[in-house]
Order: structure tokens, then sequence, then C-alpha cells
């Protein structure tokens, strides 16, 4: 393939609402083999007015949703702008992920708000965003979307797992990329927190202190998604309707938040264990937490690589910036192997400002 080398910003928003995250990276592809060049990277923090409405946007009448989805539009192209100045570089294109409001793909919808021509007007640059429609509309999950990226960026790893909202995996097995969400993470974690005023609980300092609940423990574990097969994802609606609630039904929170630690490990544990001795690359906000990755080691006897802090936080939007080139030269940039949509896509609206 002749493709030439671009500079992508990759834009990201996770469920856990810590900030917008922002990757500039040149990637490409030379003999033989795709690469990337992290060039600048950060995570600018969201206001608490806009942490308050994203909270509660699956609940807003549609036309506040409209007005939100153009307003962060225009917020998202006025930091990209900001954070290119800032840094005095530029970028070829933008690659935005969105931020999720509904992920629904058995009723076949998904919604990922911020409008790409709303980032395209505000700092002149093209834009792709909506890249999870196209697999939705072909029978698929419509996530996750990165593992296409772990495959041909950070294939050198056995798997790779994402400890962001929700955790995921992605793997080779028959020589077939597979991957799929395994659980609440830090969505879960940080709902609990924030009853005690806490956005997060670092390093499971809180959590440490409680004992297990094992009524809780066992309804966790029971719940009927973790025995189902992939393809599978887990969104906002799920969450609420079948997992918060248990959580709800006890009083002592750091109880809960210690009942909560050993279910995540467990389940990870659980899906992580035909990679014994093997190495797997470990990203996603809960990477930082030596509690979980704490208890995560102790039930299994993989090899959890913690990469640096940059990659860590980043992994995420450095793979959306990839996902951007992928379809700007109009190549796959979702499996169906993964996803269990009809065949392997290309997926994302193109806005030329």
């Amino acid at each position: 393939m002749n493709l030439k080398p671009l500079k992508i910003l990759g834009v990201m928003s996770g469920t856990s609402v810590d900030g917008l995250d922002l990757a500039l990276c040149k990637f490409g592809f030379s003999k033989g083999k795709w690469y990337y060049k992290l060039i600048q990277a950060d995570t600018i923090p969201y206001t608490q007015e806009l942490k308050k409405q994203f909270f509660h946007c699956m609940e807003m009448k549609a036309h506040d949703l409209v007005k939100l989805d153009h307003e962060y539009g225009t917020w998202i192209g006025e930091k990209c702008s900001e954070f290119l100045g800032l840094h005095h570089q530029n970028a070829d294109l933008i690659a935005s992920h969105g931020h999720t409001v509904f992920h629904n793909p058995l009723e076949s919808y998904t919604l990922q708000i911020g409008d790409g021509h709303d980032i395209a007007s505000n700092c002149s640059i093209p834009v792709i965003y909506n890249f999870r429609s196209m697999d939705i509309a072909l029978g698929g999950q419509g996530a996750p979307m990165v593992p296409i990226g772990d495959d041909l960026l950070f294939g050198d790893y056995n798997a790779c797992l994402n400890l962001g909202g929700f955790s995921n995996i992605s793997y080779r097995l028959d020589n077939i990329r597979i991957a799929f969400d395994i659980c609440p993470v830090n969505i879960a974690l940080n709902h609990l927190t924030r009853k005690i005023n806490q956005e997060y609980d670092q390093n499971g300092i809180t959590g440490r202190t409680g004992v297990i609940i094992p009524e809780l423990f066992e309804r966790l574990e029971n719940i009927s998604y973790f025995s189902a097969p992939p393809p599978k994802s887990l969104g906002k609606e799920w969450l609420k309707a079948h997992y918060l609630p248990l959580l709800e039904s006890y009083a002592d929170l750091r109880n809960i938040l210690r009942t909560l630690y050993e279910h995540i490990s467990n389940r990870i544990a659980a899906v992580t264990s035909i990679f014994n001795d093997l190495q797997i690359l470990v990203t996603g906000g809960g990477a930082h937490n030596s509690f979980l990755m704490e208890l995560i080691r102790e039930k299994s006897s993989c090899n959890y690589v913690l990469p640096d802090r940059l990659l860590i936080d980043y992994k995420e939007a450095i793979i959306f910036g990839f996902l951007g080139y992928l379809r700007y030269f109009g190549l796959n940039n979702t499996l169906r192997s993964v996803t269990g949509a009809k065949r392997d896509s290309c997926g994302g609206l193109i806005v030329i400002p």
C-alpha cells in the first residue's frame, strides 16, 4: 500500500466523564507495518456544568439533547484549536469519538454527541466522527471499536485490556480478532464515590477499607451478561437497568466498593485466565488504581504490562486517530469478528470545513 503519513488529532470522551482526551499522532504504513508516533497529548477537564449535563443527558428532552450535541461540538472544536495553537502544531484531520448518550445495539441504535460540523467549523480542519453507526446498521454491536488498532498497532501483545468506564479485552484466537466488554469498572466505582464527594477512589483507598458482602458478590457474579458469549457490549442503559440497582440495595458504601472491586477483579481474571504467563497490555484509568491491579494480579498468573502514563491514559484517543486514518483512505476500521456485523466496514462521516 502507498499511503502518505498524516498528522491526526484523536479525540475521545469516555463514559467516566473525566474530560476530553486529545492525542496528536503521526500515522503511516511502511515496510509492511503500520506505525504511529505520539506527538502531543492532553486532557481537557470538563466543567461541572458540562459533567452535570452528561450525567443527565439520557433523560433530556429531544430539543435539549440536540442543543447539547451542537454546543458540545462547538466546545470540542474550540478546545482542539486551542490545543494545537498552544503546542504550535497542525493537524491534517480530527477524528472524534464523541460522548456516548445511548448505546443499545439490541434495538439497533447508538448515539455519540459532539456534532462534527460544529467541530470542523470551529477549527477549520476536516473531521471524521460518528464511527459506530455503520456497524450498527450492519447488525453489529457498534463496539468495541479499538480492537483493529490493538491488532495493527499493538499486535506484539497477547491481549489488550482496557480498564475504562467499562473494561474490555481484545486478542487473537485462531487468527481472528476477538473483543468484547467484560464488566463495568470506573463508571460504577465513580458512581459510588461521588456519593461521598470524591470524583474517584484514588488507588482504591476507600474500597480497601471495606469488607466483602457475600450476597451482593453472588448477585453481581450471576448477572446473565457475564456468561453470554461474544460478540457483546455494554452501555449505560444496561448499567442503569441491571447493575446499579443491585448496589443500591445495600447501605455501607465502603463495603459495597470492596465487593465491587472483588467482582471486577474476578470477572477480569476469569476472562484473562486463557493467557496465563503471557503478556497483556493494560491501559485506561483503572490501570492507575493500585488496589484493583493488586486484586487482578492475585487472581491470575498473567503478565499484566503497564506501559508509560501517556499510553495508559491516551491509548483510546490514539486509536481513534488511527480509525480516522483508515477511514480517510477508505480502509476497513471495524471488524465483524469483534462486533458480529454482516461484514467488516469502514465507518465514520467526513466533514470538510
